[in-house]
């Protein structure tokens, strides 16, 4: 299948050498919303302070007039060179490649793919200079020298060893999403998540995590690695959760990780790379009126929320937060942000009452929320026409009229629903919660 990287070297230069990407130029999707917190660290007063740019970036656009939409999370590490090099070869490549008039599925995955395999390709032709320093520089070094010994007889060779291996250090996990046809195709290295949620056959709102975890809590991974000839033992590398620089089994870039693998003692027994860029990739799954919302979380703000609540169902502790917020905000970046900061709040609050808060770092964090059809009492009603999908107004997001459950009602689309003399929000509001937590009482139908 043809790609983009054929339109040559040239080509490449002008998609990704400019400060601005050409994504920022897209149509941003108005039915999503996206919160961030950059990576911060505490003083001794408990006061945050900002540590580093945020390494995490988001994509989240319409294109062809409606024919597809594109969301993604690509958590960068050691930079986020790799992730914006990530985010816009996948765009190019999908949004480019004639995707809207492809109707097979297994077709659009073979694309998505090609994706994947082309950030890696262009990542490759990004460092080719680096690398060559990189092997000059080992060239001047006795081959049978100690690290001590290096560093003291050649310290000017070593520090820029060290900033040359940091350098080619950088990369990313991805996570993407494409909205087709009212279909929907996940694909996702590393550990984001993309997580949906939809109304059950009893009205109960489920969670499913369409995204696959690449780390060493993964028995599939930890089997892959153990046949690459790798230590792995009860889900752990020489007793860390890492492996290499990393606690992703799976990314995009990263070449110490990759090509130098053999530089890490763990895993110089492994008979090929054990970090590959092979994403997991599910679809097409047609959404229809039973889908509410779907979240793209970073592993990060899975992490915080998961260690400062305690929870071992963090998917369903992350979506109750969500729907709270789609009651009470006027925007769906509103209710992102306030989720994040929320969870940020939480992560506070338990480092201080552990009384260990100075000197701690909370991470970069990010959350991005694609509504389908969940009603947002407060939403801005502007936003009710940005979704041009098949779907009638009615079983899409209605954001003019306020419903009295998280339901909408495909049948009753000719009639408009008459508003309550009393004011049952706040009813309504705990049962949701308590329906989204299954926690409702048997046998009694709260939704009419």
């Amino acid at each position: 299948m043809p790609t983009i990287a054929e339109g040559g070297p040239e080509y490449t230069k002008l998609l990704f050498n400019y400060t601005r990407s050409w994504t920022e130029d897209l149509p941003i999707c108005k039915v999503s919303g996206v919160g961030y917190l950059n990576r911060q660290r505490y003083n001794e007063t408990g006061q945050l302070r900002e540590d580093i740019e945020s390494e995490d970036i988001c994509l989240r656009c319409c294109y062809d007039d409606g024919a597809i939409w594109l969301y993604g999370l690509f958590n960068g590490h050691n930079g986020v060179v790799a992730a914006q090099l990530a985010r816009d070869r996948i765009a190019a490549e999908i949004l480019l490649g004639n995707l809207s008039s492809i109707d097979l599925d297994q077709i659009t995955r073979d694309l998505i793919l090609q994706s994947f395999v082309s950030v890696e390709g262009t990542y490759l032709d990004t460092i080719d200079n680096k690398l060559l320093q990189r092997a000059s520089l080992q060239l001047q070094l006795p081959e049978t020298i100690s690290h001590y010994d290096a560093y003291q007889q050649y310290p000017q060779i070593i520090e820029k060893l060290k900033e040359l291996n940091e350098e080619l250090s950088c990369g990313t996990g991805a996570a993407i999403a494409i909205l087709k046809n009212d279909h929907l195709f996940v694909a996702n290295v590393g550990e984001s998540r993309v997580l949906l949620c939809k109304t059950d056959q009893d009205n109960v709102l489920r969670v499913v995590q369409l995204s696959e975890d690449h780390n060493l809590n993964n028995l599939d991974e930890v089997t892959r690695l153990k046949n690459l000839g790798l230590q792995v033992n009860d889900g752990k590398i020489n007793g860390s959760r890492k492996i290499g620089n990393q606690t992703a089994t799976r990314c995009l870039c990263n070449y110490m990780i990759k090509g130098a693998y053999k530089d890490y003692d763990e895993l110089r027994l492994a008979c090929s790379e054990p970090i590959i860029a092979e994403p997991h990739i599910i679809g097409g799954v047609p959404i229809d009126s039973s889908y509410r919302f779907m979240m793209i979380a970073s592993p990060n703000l899975l992490k915080i929320l998961e260690e400062a609540t305690g929870t071992n169902q963090v998917n369903k502790e992350l979506a109750l937060l969500v729907v709270e917020q789609l009651r009470v905000q006027s925007t769906l970046t509103g209710v992102a942000q306030a989720v994040v900061d929320h969870i940020a709040r939480i992560h506070h609050d338990t480092y201080e009452a552990q009384g260990n808060i100075a000197g701690a770092i909370r991470p970069n964090i990010m959350l991005v929320v694609r509504n389908f059809n969940f009603a947002m009492p407060n939403a801005i009603t502007e936003q009710q026409h940005s979704w041009n999908s098949s779907y009638d107004q009615d079983t899409a997001i209605n954001l003019t009229e306020t419903n009295t459950s998280t339901t909408t009602d495909p049948s009753s689309s000719s009639t408009k629903k008459i508003l309550p003399y009393v004011d049952f929000s706040e009813f309504n509001f705990n049962v949701e919660k308590a329906n989204l937590k299954g926690t409702l009482p048997p046998n009694i139908n709260f939704f009419y």
